[in-house]
């Protein structure tokens, strides 16, 4: 063999191991960033989930809004990213615990019973107006002593969470994607696909309430997205005495 052949053979084999080093180092990346973002989402491989379903507030007993059919794919797309299964529950058949399975429950309390058994157990901090007569308050979050009115189309909120029960063996979180509406509902499951590897790196395994804003959403759907506050201690608090407020927002 003389030098050329051997100059080839040698930098073939040097590639080869290049490209080996490069597969294993990427796999164990990609790997790495699985196991964070399924425990993140409490979805080890395999597991099973739940996708809580709310319905349509002006439709039939099984209708969905067109936004939340978009939120709940969204959702489908990140169980399979974690190799787990998703099963779809209407709101009012989900007569059960939580903890067991991981849960995404997509709704405001007006149109999803289990949100609102949630936000009653969970988040004694949140008030949300489910009158059904129209008013300034209508719709309106309540965190703490602070009140989010919705002004369609224009300035809309929505609470994003990721809880667990802390008496409980049972370790899975819940998510909550509660919106004033719809569109806001997608907006507040995009936010979390789209933020999730910083979400993660903040909380851990841990439990946090976001208070979420979406602008104009007549012309940007839910893709313009705010992030106000961490509103988990307030959330997670009973309400201050006072029932009236002390602050109101409202696009100017």
């Amino acid at each position: 063999m003389n030098d050329d052949v051997r100059n080839i053979v040698l930098g073939v084999v040097a590639a080869g191991i290049s490209a080996a080093i490069g597969w294993v180092a990427r796999t164990y990346l990609w790997k790495r960033g699985l196991r964070r973002k399924q425990a993140f989402f409490g979805l080890p491989d395999n597991s099973e989930s739940l996708l809580v379903v709310n319905r349509g507030a002006a439709g039939p007993e099984f209708a969905v809004m067109r936004y939340d059919v978009f939120a709940l794919l969204e959702l489908a797309a990140l169980i399979k990213d974690c190799n787990a299964h998703a099963q779809i529950l209407p709101h009012d058949t989900a007569r059960q615990g939580f903890g067991e399975r991981t849960e995404f429950c997509v709704g405001g309390p007006a149109s999803n019973r289990r949100m609102a058994a949630h936000l009653s157990s969970l988040l004694p901090g949140v008030r949300v107006n489910v009158d059904a007569e129209p008013g300034p308050d209508r719709g309106s979050f309540q965190v703490g002593s602070d009140r989010y009115r919705v002004e369609n189309g224009k300035e809309e909120y929505a609470l994003l969470a990721r809880l667990t029960a802390e008496r409980s063996q049972n370790t899975r979180p819940v998510f909550l994607f509660c919106g004033q509406t719809s569109i806001t509902n997608q907006a507040a499951t995009r936010y979390l696909a789209r933020n999730q590897e910083r979400l993660a790196r903040k909380y851990g395994a841990g439990s946090f309430v976001l208070l979420l804003k979406v602008i104009n959403s007549q012309a940007y759907g839910p893709d313009v997205v705010e992030l106000v506050a961490d509103v988990t201690r307030a959330a997670q608090s009973p309400l201050p005495a006072a029932p009236v407020p002390r602050n109101s927002h409202r696009a100017s």
